[in-house]
Formats: C-alpha cells, structure tokens, sequence
C-alpha cells in the first residue's frame, strides 16, 4: 500500500473515484493499484502527481510500506 499517497489523498479529499477518473481506469483498477495489487505505470504516478499534488515530490508519493514491496 502507498501509505503517503492516501495520507495526502485524506488531507486534500481526493477519492479512489477522482483518482479513477483522472487515469482513465475503472474503480476497481484505481483500488488495486493503491492496495499495492497492481502496479502504477510511470505515466500514471506522474499524471497523478500533476493533476492533484503538485507539492509533492514523485518519490515520497509512491513509497511502498515495507510489507508490500515485492522482489
């Protein structure tokens, strides 16, 4: 899971459903790319970053918590 990309999602109220939106994915996708099931494409983190956190540097983002980084 991306722990500091959902803190910053609360703090500016950004819903799965924006995100969603935002990618051009369904609901479902969004959810599983933040629960850490699926991965996010370069494009998508950037476009992501852009669109709603502008402030906030790509790497702090899209830091996984420990227990979900694989390999």
């Amino acid at each position: 899971m991306f722990k500091n990309l959902r803190a910053e999602m609360a703090r500016k109220k950004v819903s799965v459903g924006e995100l969603a939106a935002v990618l051009g994915v369904r609901y479902a996708t969004a959810s599983e790319k933040l629960n850490g099931h699926s991965r996010f494409y370069y494009e998508e983190a950037t476009k992501i970053r852009k669109h709603f956190f502008p402030e906030c540097q790509l790497e702090y983002l899209f830091e996984q918590s420990e227990y979900t980084k694989t390999g």
